[in-house]
């Protein structure tokens, strides 16, 4: 994981929002190999194995994604320049060096990708349940299937992203207070964070 995102990460934990404090065990360059995180208002420590922070409570194996290629993914998200982090959750994310050619200087976070993608130089690997990041810290926000369908997922995207930026997700057109919908065709939407 780099170590800079560890800024951006929240305790999971039901209480008002928490940084983490991070012990770093093994460090390679610029990413976290191995280590703990800890919450100071809770107390709950979390692991991080191989630069992964697996949270223990993410769904399984989600299907392959089909509609949000690199291509159209960049292209909903609309960043404009270097900077700040795109996450990529599901599928999406197996394409994440296409995606990073794409988005050039801005840091990618895959959460619950596919078995095949790892943490190394370009990629964070969280795997959760929901998204342990900072509110209003995101630039953008990326749901493939079957998250892009499911409302606390949804809300979990409008809650991380930056106002005014994106979050695009793949399925039926969201139903959520959280967010203001842009555009939907052909089983993908886009929309804005609700002020």
């Amino acid at each position: 994981m780099f170590i800079e995102l560890t800024d951006h990460l929240r305790c999971p934990r039901g209480h008002a929002e928490s940084y983490l404090v991070l012990l770093p065990e093994r460090m390679e360059g610029r990413s976290v190999r191995e280590g703990r995180l800890g919450c100071p208002v809770c107390g709950n420590t979390l692991s991080l194995a191989d630069g992964v922070l697996d949270l223990g409570d993410g769904p399984p194996d989600p299907p392959a994604s089909t509609l949000l290629q690199p291509d159209p993914l960049t292209a909903l998200v609309g960043l404009n320049g270097p900077g700040g982090y795109l996450v990529l959750v599901g599928r999406p994310a197996d394409a994440w060096r296409a995606v990073a050619e794409l988005n050039l200087g801005v840091g990618l976070v895959a959460v619950n990708p596919g078995p095949q993608v790892t943490d190394e130089p370009g990629i964070s690997v969280l795997r959760s349940g929901s998204l342990p990041l900072k509110s209003h810290s995101m630039r953008g926000v990326v749901l493939g299937a079957p998250y892009g369908d499911d409302p606390h997922w949804v809300v979990e995207g409008a809650r991380v992203v930056l106002p005014g930026l994106r979050v695009a997700g793949e399925g039926g057109v969201p139903d959520s207070a959280a967010l203001e919908l842009m555009a939907s065709a052909g089983g993908v939407w886009v929309g804005t964070p609700r002020r």
